[in-house]
Parts: structure tokens; C-alpha cells; sequence
């Protein structure tokens, strides 16, 4: 059967109502809670660290889903698992020892992916793929929240579903940035595994009924 995993993202949540919007999600069908870290030096923005993570660890039930956009993630990862990440993914544009890093990561129990940016090809997997968990192809560029979804992710699914199958590799298929109503269900037909969902998500009316209709 078809994997439809939803993973809403905790940086369009509330953070005055964080652990609100958490509980929430673990009454929702929501699947995965997706945190974006972001350190300023690897895109143009600052998200979150350790102490929104301690919120998550503390109220979270669900599988946690971390996608570290900073540079060195290697210096971080232990931190992020003793802080609950039950996968942490790490940009292939940021990592200069990858193999080892993704290594570490599942050395240390977490489920370990590797992210692209929208203009890296699919081809610089070749050699990690059958390493991975997990590949987060960013369908927009990393940085900012809602932003307008860029079209050849669908063909970059693809490419990547091939590599997976032709190096019989067991990783999913993740999409981040710009996911809707609109086009989630052509996302999952395509061969995606689980969305990332933030304004989607927390600026519906109803986010419980929004998780419902993204995973149809």
C-alpha cells in the first residue's frame, strides 16, 4: 500500500500557544511533526534550537522529524537526538563528509535523510542512496515559509524514485515547500512519501480537516 504520510511544520505554528498547537497535531491525523532548523548562515533566516525542541520532546507523541538547514550539521546531531529527533535529514549542499555524517545519525538509533536544494540534481545521490532513510527534495528554496511551490519537483520525484529503485534502497520520498490542497494528491500519485505542510496546515480554519484532505 501507498504511503501518505503527512509531516506539518512547527515553524508556521503559534509560538505563544506552542504547546496548543502541538497537542493538536497529536489529536490530528497528522503523521510526523516537521521542525526546520535554521541557523542564519546556510539560508537567509533563524528558526528555532534546542529550547523549542525541549517543548517538542516534552509534549510531542508522534514520530519527530528534524531537517537541520544549517551548515556543519555534524556538530549538532547528537544534541537533536538526545532532544527526542527520531530522524534528523541534512543538506547534501552543506555536509562535506555526508557518508559519515548519515552514518553517525543512525549509529546513534535515529532514521538518518538526506535534503536538496531545488537546484541540486538528483544524480549527486547516486552514492548515498542506499545509505539513506529518507530524501527531502526542497520544492522550494530553503529559508522562508510560504513560498510559491516550484514545479519541476515533479520531475526531480521521479528521477529520485528511479535511483531508489535501480540501487534497491528502502529510503522515502519527502516534499517541503509550497504544499496545499491543490496539489498534494498529484504529489503522492507522483511517487512522494510524505509532505511537509506549514501555512497549509496552521492558517486553514481547521487544521485537523486540512490534515484529512491533504492525505486523500
Amino acid at each position: 500500500m501507498k504511503t501518505k504520510l503527512i509531516a506539518p511544520s512547527l515553524l508556521s505554528a503559534d509560538f505563544g500557544n506552542l504547546q496548543r498547537d502541538i497537542e493538536m497535531l497529536n489529536n490530528s491525523q497528522a503523521d510526523w511533526f516537521h521542525i526546520d532548523v535554521m541557523d542564519g548562515r546556510f539560508v537567509p533566516n533563524i528558526s528555532f534550537g534546542f529550547p523549542v525542541m525541549k517543548t517538542v520532546q516534552q509534549h510531542a507523541k508522534k514520530f519527530v522529524d528534524v531537517h537541520l538547514m544549517i551548515v556543519e550539521p555534524e556538530k549538532y546531531v547528537d544534541e537533536f537526538i538526545n532532544h527526542g529527533a527520531d530522524l534528523i535529514s541534512i543538506h547534501y549542499e552543506a555536509c562535506t563528509h555526508l557518508h559519515r555524517t548519515i552514518h553517525h545519525i543512525q549509529s546513534k538509533g535515529a532514521k538518518a535523510g538526506v535534503v536538496l536544494n531545488p537546484s541540486t540534481p538528483v544524480l549527486m545521490l547516486e552514492d548515498i542512496i542506499a545509505d539513506v532513510d529518507l530524501v527531502l527534495l526542497m520544492s522550494v528554496n530553503p529559508g522562508f515559509g510560504g513560498q510559491k511551490f516550484i514545479e519541476n519537483t515533479y520531475k526531480k520525484i521521479a528521477e529520485t524514485k528511479d535511483l531508489i529503485l535501480s540501487n534497491n534502497s528502502t529510503a522515502l520520498i519527502e516534499v517541503d515547500g509550497g504544499v496545499n490542497l491543490d496539489n498534494a494528491s498529484k504529489l503522492f500519485e507522483a511517487g512522494a512519501d510524505v509532505l511537509v505542510a506549514g501555512n497549509a496546515v496552521f492558517s486553514a480554519e481547521s487544521p485537523e480537516r486540512t490534515i484529512e484532505l491533504l492525505k486523500i
